[in-house]
Order: C-alpha cells, then structure tokens, then sequence
C-alpha cells in the first residue's frame, strides 16, 4: 500500500504540474460527437484473434491525425491498453507495444488538441491478453471472449492505469468495452477460486456451487461486480481528473446485468455498439441529465449508414465508426470515399464514406472531383 500511496501521489503533483492543457480540452459539452478509430484491437499473429504485441507499432501520430482531420471528426478513439494487453505510450507500468517507434498516446493527444479535436484512450475491461497469460488464477484463459472476473487483483490493475494514463498521456477521457461478466461457456461454467471468493465478498454468503447458483443470484452477484468495478473506474477518472469523460459502449445496452444501472446514471458518453436508434430511445430514462448518447457505425452490426447516421443527427445523437486499419496502419485517404459514391462502397468502407460527408457537412450524395 505504500508503493502504491507513492505513485498516486507522483501522479497527482505531476497533473497539477502538466498545467491547464488538459483540463481546458475536457469538457463533456461538444456541440456533437463526430468519432472514428482506426481499431487496433484485431489483428492477425496473436495467441488469439487479437492482434500480436507490436501489430503496428510503427503508427505515426501526425499521419493518423491528419486521416482523421480530413474525416471530420472532433473525437479521435485511440488506445491505452489495446486487447493484447500492452499500452500504446511508453514509460507506463505497463509494457507498451514491442517496438513502439513513437510515444503514440501522448503524441495523438498532443496534435489532436492543436486541431481542436479531443482525444480519447480505450480499456477493454472483459478482456486482456497479457492479464490473462500472467495471471492464470485470476483469468479464464485468454480467449479473444471475455474472461477476466472483477477480483480485487483485477480491480487494482485498473485503477494503476487508469490514473497513470490520464497523467502520463494528457487523455481527454477514456472508452470502456466489454463490461459484462466472462463468457461463462468458454470455460465450461467452472469457477475459478478467486472468483468464487470475490462471489462470497459481494454476495455476503459462500458461493454455493455451481448446480445450486441459482440465476436470480447469479444475476444479483454480476450486477454488484459490475457496479464495483465501476465505481473503481470512476473513482480512478475523477480523482485524477474530476473532467475526464468516460464513455461506455455495449454491445447489448439492455442486458440485464447493466441495465438501469448506477453506471448508467453517471457515466459521461454512453453508446449503442448495435446500432439500433431505437435501443437508446428504449434507455434515455435510465441515463443521467447530462450523460451523452451516441450511436455506433461498424460492419458488424449491418446497418444502413446513411439512414442512421440522418436520424441520429436529427436526433442530437452523437456518431462513432470503426475498423482495423491496412498494414500501414491506416486506410486510404479520404479523398478515396468521397471520390465516389456512396453506394459504391460496401461494409466499413461504406460507413466512412458516410461519416465522410456528414462530418464534413457535406451533402451525401457529394462527389469530390478534380476541379
């Protein structure tokens, strides 16, 4: 505890020594959310379907800010600890990505703040490689699923980063995904001890088994991990820095273990991963008065871009897309979506050439030529 007492109290002088800089570009008034990432998430030579350690570690900050300037967007989502469990900044107590050419974070940050865009780190907290491979005892394998419990180990990795990466990177907030319990079937639905420990410190009682837990527990116990869990996650973020944004999306934003939720009454930025407009309609009474809500664009859910992306602009809901990027990590300029119509272009293609127009407020139907 006291290691740890010392390293918050580097991080809390070095916030205040950082300045203003980052306090002035942490509003969580913007006119509207335009988003994009280049999603480094998935990738091939891993043990898993997540990218292997240094997949694109070679990323130039000023080319990235310079593709999503030309997208349109005032909010870049980038990385702080991408799926494979290394960082995207050096010097952190976590390892960054093998052969990290350029201090990328903080690099991102720095130039997206000259273009008057907020810049945006990640944590996928079902889920981490590297968590899983080195600490066995407290991680369901590492599937590219998720399969880390919230147990107090866990719960202190991320309160270490979340606070370091806020300092350290000058992050105008950060995104949260895959906040649900482990997938149970990847693992047979046996337990590991310090969950069923963990089980026992929430539930009040000893974890009954298996063939005894009965589904109204199993719920009631998940809904209290996942509030605990976020209560550390917004303890981390506001200590550090009281305007830090923190942005949850969910893949299924009416499942009943986050439903109506404490989460969803304080956290900031709040997203439909699925896409369906109706969804967030079916939320708006749970969220808080000032919690933002914002639609998602991405191959997966097979939604027709431009209709969503008219109505939730009609609607004051924010637009976000993503998509792993060429070898270069990046994807063709932009010029290359708006040279051609829209309807020429199919998945994730599609989608940027939508959000290519509507963030740079160009009618969709707009062709780029020559002239």
């Amino acid at each position: 505890m006291k290691i740890r007492s010392l390293f918050f109290s580097t991080l809390t002088l070095s916030f205040f020594l950082a300045g203003c800089d980052v306090k002035e570009n942490s509003s969580n008034r913007i006119e509207e959310i335009k988003s994009y990432n280049l999603d480094f998430n998935w990738g091939e030579g891993g043990p898993n379907a997540f990218a292997q350690p240094g997949l694109w570690a070679d990323a130039n900050p000023q080319e990235h800010i310079k593709w999503y300037k030309d997208l349109g967007v005032n909010v870049v989502q980038t990385f702080i600890v991408s799926c494979n469990g290394y960082a995207w900044y050096k010097n952190s107590f976590v390892p960054p990505q093998p052969g990290l050419k350029y201090d990328f974070l903080p690099e991102m940050v720095r130039l997206g703040h000259q273009e008057g865009m907020k810049v945006m780190g990640y944590l996928c907290i079902g889920s981490n490689t590297r968590w899983g491979m080195e600490n066995p005892d407290y991680s369901y394998g590492y599937p590219a699923d998720r399969h880390i419990p919230y147990t107090r180990k866990y719960l202190d990795y991320l309160d270490t980063i979340i606070r370091e990466a806020i300092v350290r990177t000058g992050i105008d907030g950060f995104m949260i995904d895959w906040f649900y319990q482990p997938n149970r079937n990847s693992n047979d639905g046996n337990w590991l001890e310090s969950e069923k420990e963990r089980y026992g410190e929430l539930m009040g009682k000893p974890f009954p088994g298996m063939d005894d837990l009965t589904e109204e527990d199993y719920n009631l116990y998940s809904r209290l991990a996942i509030e605990a869990c976020w209560n550390v996650i917004y303890k981390a973020a506001k200590e550090t820095n009281p305007k830090s944004i923190i942005w949850l999306t969910s893949f299924d934003i009416t499942h009943p273990h986050i439903v109506n939720s404490k989460m969803f009454k304080e956290v900031d930025w709040l997203m439909n991963e699925e896409g369906d407009l109706s969804k967030i309609d079916s939320i708006r009474s749970m969220v808080g008065k000032d919690t933002r809500l914002i639609t998602c664009l991405a191959n997966w859910n097979n939604k027709d871009p431009k209709t969503v992306a008219v109505n939730a602009k009609k609607a004051g809901i924010g637009l976000y897309g993503f998509t792993k990027p060429n070898k270069n990590s990046l994807l063709p300029p932009i010029d290359y979506y708006l040279s051609s119509p829209i309807d020429s272009f199919i998945g994730d293609n599609k989608n940027i050439a939508t959000f290519a127009r509507i963030y740079n407020d160009l009618p969709l139907d707009f062709i780029k030529t020559d002239e």
